[in-house]
């Protein structure tokens, strides 16, 4: 739409021309090439908080003490000082301007772990209209746990789970979901996904996932679980089932009613051969699907023999890693061996993908991670796993392979210049299912607007070892600032990020790393290095003077 840079012009221009239909937001978007953080407060005096992410929509900055402890919720504000001088751009800024105070407003401070409980630091989810916010505490971590009842062995667990519903408005606990000996993985949000009022939990100690719903007072209250059972009445129905054949066993062996001796099966075992609900449906339908390919009897028995039940015990070890939604009634679960589920580093470990109807309790797809079909699908609909709500306006603009031609030739670069595509296709699908709110929706991270350092960012983007990118990720620091540069000619720097403090850091050999929090929509951001030995953070503050 716009034919000049100059700010000026573009919003004459904006009066007289109208966009094209379904563009009015995209071409909006464009004045953030004028409107850039330009200016940045090296290393500011701030509380020494460990700061995780603004709400999607820019009224919360949330942190949490160091002690793990307490909450700390601030408001954005811009900042504002008086100068006498003629000619105020030219000057510093004054003392108190460099301050943490000028930037942010702390609005509450709730303690939300007990004596024994740590706040989990890299969790949280805010809900529809950023109304609420989930947090959650647990105590240590146990490794070596025993096995009892449907516990996976070699799945830690920890002693104590809770789940915090807080009101974001005056910090107010409305409600929480308590997990014992459980283990449920909080880090970067990789257990739980939020779509729109639905909260699915994965315990992957117990291959159960819990589907949860936010009500509009803020109550948790339990919809589903999927697991042992797919369907409500499927535990009633064993009982009953279980109860009929006992009855009729005692009356078999023992034909006179008068000597009669209870021997107890009044209930499901749960420590019995049985598989669970929903490996059972995926067995059902990988035979399914096996059987379909062959119409001959005889290579289809050679064909179930040798693709089916030579792989059968390998079908049933397999296990629950993650679970997203795809819609109100579709989870993408993410299957694979016991060691993938809790480890940091899964690319060497084998996974399965699953569709599965919470509704019909089938599942309805099933592919490998070498899949190319599976990744032919993520290539053209990757918007599709990320299944943001409707309602939400900001998420709906984040840069895509699907919806970014930028994105999709970066990663036919990638693609092209790896080696085996076999390789390619499971590194890709290592990502899957991805993280609940995961994602900035800061225009700064729209590939249509700007690319930052385009060599680095190459180089790493499959070894998820970017300098900075919209995905919520600690990253390796650097003492060269970060460029961003525009997409239109004439390719101007707009703006850079340099985490740290101004002039590098002396020691070369200790190892740091950055975060990068920006707001959604305003040009504001913070840049967070720190190291490996709990000292204090270097916080900077890059925002439009």
């Amino acid at each position: 739409m716009f034919r000049s840079i100059n700010v000026t012009s573009r919003i004459f221009e904006r009066q007289i021309r109208t966009p094209a239909p379904g563009t009015s937001v995209h071409c909006a978007r464009r004045f953030y090439e004028n409107i850039v953080p330009s200016f940045t407060v090296y290393d500011i005096e701030c509380p020494d908080h460990s700061f995780r992410k603004f709400t999607d929509d820019g009224q919360y900055l949330i942190s949490f003490s160091r002690n793990h402890q307490d909450l700390i919720v601030y408001r954005p504000m811009w900042l504002s000082f008086s100068c006498k001088e003629e000619d105020c751009c030219r000057h510093d800024l004054p003392p108190k301007a460099k301050r943490f105070e000028s930037f942010f407003t702390q609005l509450y401070s709730v303690t939300l772990a007990s004596c024994n409980e740590l706040i989990c630091k890299d969790f949280f989810l805010s809900m529809e209209g950023n109304q609420f916010g989930l947090f959650a505490t647990s105590t240590a971590q146990i490794h070596d746990a025993p096995t009892t009842g449907r516990a996976i062995q070699g799945v830690p667990f920890i002693e104590k789970i809770t789940f915090h519903l807080l009101r974001l408005e005056d910090g107010v606990v409305l409600d929480e979901k308590v997990f014992h000996n459980d283990f449920i993985n909080l880090a970067h949000n990789m257990g739980v996904f939020l779509y729109d009022d639905l909260l699915a939990i994965v315990s992957l100690r117990y291959q159960t996932i819990h589907i949860l719903q936010v009500r509009d007072l803020g109550n948790l209250v339990d919809v589903r679980t999927i697991g042992s059972f797919c369907r409500e009445d499927d535990e009633l129905f064993l009982i009953s089932n279980s109860q009929s054949l006992a009855t009729s066993e005692r009356s078999r062996l023992n034909p006179f009613p008068g000597n009669q001796v209870g021997n107890g099966h009044n209930q499901v075992n749960q420590d019995d051969s049985f598989l669970s609900g929903i490996k059972q449906r995926l067995l059902s339908f990988i035979f399914q699907g096996m059987w379909n390919e062959e119409t001959d009897q005889a290579m289809r028995v050679q064909s179930l023999k040798k693709k089916f039940f030579f792989h059968f015990q390998d079908y049933v070890d397999l296990i629950i890693w993650k679970v997203q939604f795809l819609d109100r009634h579709h989870l993408l679960i993410k299957f694979g061996s016991v060691d993938g589920g809790v480890s940091r580093n899964v690319d060497h470990h084998p996974a399965f993908f699953a569709v599965y109807n919470m509704e019909t309790t089938e599942v309805v797809a099933f592919y490998q991670n070498s899949a190319e079909e599976l990744y032919f699908l993520f290539e053209k609909f990757c918007d599709h796993f990320h299944a943001t709500s409707r309602n939400s306006l900001h998420m709906n603009f984040i840069s895509s392979h699907s919806n970014n031609v930028y994105a999709l030739e970066q990663l036919r670069s990638i693609k092209n210049k790896g080696g085996s595509f076999s390789q390619f296709v499971k590194k890709m699908m290592a990502s899957l299912p991805f993280g609940c709110q995961s994602q900035s929706p800061s225009p700064y991270f729209d590939q249509s607007l700007f690319r930052y350092d385009e060599k680095k960012f190459y180089h790493v983007h499959i070894m998820l070892l970017q300098l900075i990118s919209a995905t919520d990720r600690h990253r390796q620091s650097t003492d060269h600032p970060i460029k961003f540069i525009s997409r239109r000619p004439p390719y101007t720097l707009k703006f850079k990020i340099k985490p740290g403090p101004e002039a590098g850091t002396i020691d070369g050999r200790t190892k740091r790393i950055s975060s990068f929090l920006f707001h959604p929509f305003l040009p504001l951001a913070l840049s967070i290095q720190q190291t490996l030995f709990l000292q204090p953070s270097v916080v900077n503050i890059h925002f439009r003077r």
